[in-house]
């Protein structure tokens, strides 16, 4: 448990790609909850007066985030930042772990700079939940050491979730093994409010999940990968072809603070204010 019962946060701000945004946490229809709105109600535990704004849009690169979102939220001038980005940088042919490190740490410089307490974390080994991606395990690692050694010359937080072989099971991941599912989301906003020292907050989002009974045979597991190639990856790789992004004609979900209201595990948004 957290050894600061006290602390509390007053105004948070979320910077990032799809994950912060939640994809894989509800749909566009229903709504989307994630990471980001799974951590503002834990921080409005110890302070229901909470602001809140997620700047978050889909398939941003790590420069895209700091170019478009990091003066909007150095206007709201936030107590605590999440800056989660690389992902969408790391699946490009022109991958550069140093390029996406410098537009982090500037993230974090600016942020920090101002006062803030920024948290960021460290990305699992994706070819252990896709194993077509196995080329792309040195870029993680590589992505990984970019982000640990920004984050220290700054003070920012890390929650280092690739250490922990939890990350990795199949229930972590929506159906496209590149978004988190609703539990997934959940423990990223666990291992964050742990890094953050929330009240309340312990290491029990790395504990495995308990055994799943009803594991897949050979045949359903060879379904779910032809599924999985012809209703994400063909679709994902059509769009790369093309030039076109997931997040295009998208903006944020919520771009100005506002209250957070906890209710039945997810967030109630009020008006901005």
């Amino acid at each position: 448990m957290s050894d600061r019962p006290g602390v509390s946060f007053s105004r948070y701000v979320a910077l990032g790609d799809s994950q912060t945004e939640g994809v894989g946490d509800g749909t566009d229809d229903t709504g989307l909850i994630g990471l980001a709105d799974r951590l503002a109600v834990a921080m409005s535990e110890s302070n229901p007066a909470l602001l809140y704004a997620n700047l978050a849009v889909r398939g941003k690169l790590a420069g895209q985030v700091r170019h478009e979102q990091l003066d909007a939220a150095l206007a709201l001038r936030p107590d605590v930042a999440t800056v989660i980005a690389g992902v969408n940088d790391l699946l490009r042919p022109e991958f550069d772990a140093g390029v996406v490190g410098r537009h982090l740490e500037a993230m974090f410089a600016a942020l920090t700079a101002q006062g803030a307490v920024v948290a960021t974390l460290t990305f699992p080994d994706i070819t252990q939940v896709i194993p077509v991606t196995r080329p792309l395990g040195a870029r993680v690692s590589a992505l990984n050491q970019e982000i640990r050694a920004a984050a220290q010359r700054h003070g920012v937080l890390v929650a280092e979730t690739a250490d922990h072989a939890v990350v990795t099971d199949p229930r972590m991941w929506s159906w496209d093994r590149l978004h988190a599912s609703s539990l997934g989301h959940q423990r990223i906003a666990d291992a964050l409010a742990e890094v953050l020292e929330l009240p309340g907050s312990d290491s029990a989002w790395t504990e495995p999940l308990p055994r799943d009974p009803a594991q897949r045979g050979a045949v359903a597991a060879v379904a779910t990968e032809l599924r999985w190639v012809t209703g994400f990856l063909a679709p994902w790789l059509l769009r790369r072809i093309t030039g076109k992004s997931s997040g295009d004609g998208r903006v944020a979900k919520r771009p100005s603070l506002a209250p957070v209201e906890a209710r039945t595990g997810s967030t109630v948004l009020d008006s901005p204010v």
